[in-house]
């Protein structure tokens, strides 16, 4: 394919790897830089799971989840400016982030019904995406978008993760009883994501690893947007 054609056409980049290890600040920073949509589908994941506790779904029951995961109407604006996430027209951007989410998220994303609705919502928002879409979870390149331009698998230590959660949660205010208790959380959050049936965490055959445990932020966003624009042709915006 000529360089002209590549740059022409949308770019799907999918990004995956564990809690923490910095796939939304790259993911949103590789998009502002190319100028291409960016995509949280971690969110609309923790949207679907503060439906359920809000509306009195029990997440431990599959059944009574894979029931009710078509009756939420769940939007995701993909600006990587100012992403939104809306549920019945409902901002839960901040609600999605609280503890009681993050600790049932799994429970419910391990739903094989929860999945192929998001699934198919991903799927229409890079559909959409005029020059193409940066998008970020633990089966972009795997299950979602298998052809995808690139794909990359982001990986941290486990001590470096846990940091730049606790880093994260101050810089929010958050106390640090709740910061202990949710930095704890994330190798019980990598052991079900790993391990579910459905579409498990797992690094595609194809795509790059990039650990980042040493790396800056500016390191791991040079390597992406290079990786990008050398395998599509894509500038910078």
């Amino acid at each position: 394919m000529e360089t002209a054609d590549r740059a022409s056409a949308p770019v799907v980049v999918a990004i995956d790897g564990p809690s923490g290890s910095g796939k939304s600040t790259v993911s949103r920073a590789v998009a502002a830089r190319l100028g291409l949509s960016f995509l949280d589908t971690g969110a609309m994941y923790r949207a679907m799971t503060w439906w359920m506790l809000t509306n009195d779904v029990d997440v431990e029951d599959a059944d009574a989840v894979a029931v009710a995961c078509g009756k939420p109407v769940i939007v995701s604006g993909t600006d990587a400016a100012g992403p939104t996430i809306t549920v019945d027209g409902q901002d839960v951007s901040g609600p999605i982030r609280g503890p009681e989410v993050t600790s049932q998220v799994s429970a419910v994303a391990a739903v094989p019904q929860v999945r192929a609705r998001l699934v198919e919502l991903q799927r229409g928002c890079a559909e959409v995406a005029e020059r193409g879409i940066v998008a970020e979870g633990r089966d972009m390149g795997t299950v979602v978008f298998p052809a995808a331009t690139v794909k990359v698998f982001l990986t941290a230590s486990q001590t470096a993760r846990a940091e730049r959660r606790a880093a994260e949660l101050r810089a929010k205010g958050v106390d640090e009883a709740t910061i202990t208790a949710m930095a704890a959380d994330l190798a019980r959050r990598d052991a079900a994501d790993s391990s579910r049936e459905t579409d498990p965490l797992a690094q595609a055959p194809d795509a790059v690893l990039v650990d980042t445990s040493d790396l800056t932020l500016e390191q791991v966003i040079d390597r992406i947007v290079g990786l990008v624009q050398e395998r599509s042709g894509c500038v910078a915006a």
